[in-house]
């Protein structure tokens, strides 16, 4: 099981948060995360995130990362998107 929480934060709140769940095990890792970032974009209703260097770093050390403003092409009217790698086989 694959699984990545998604949570969008405004003012130091969470507003919004899902969680998506990959059961493919035909997938590499990279392909289960594009895969989710795609679905959460598509239910939240949010353009895709950029990935910049800094973001696939954090993500790399972290298994988190940030998408902040810099991340997105359209104006954003949240603070930031995170995305977490939560359980992974």
């Amino acid at each position: 099981m694959f699984r990545i929480w998604a949570k969008v934060f405004k003012d130091n709140r969470m507003i919004k948060n899902m969680v998506i769940c990959n059961d493919n095990t035909d997938m590499r890792r990279t392909q289960k995360i594009f895969v989710a970032i795609d679905e959460i974009c598509h239910r939240l209703d949010l353009a895709k995130p950029i990935w910049l260097d800094s973001t696939i770093a954090e993500f790399k050390r972290y298994d988190k990362v940030r998408f902040r403003q810099d991340n997105f092409i359209e104006a954003i009217d949240f603070d930031y998107l995170e995305i977490h790698v939560i359980e992974e086989d």
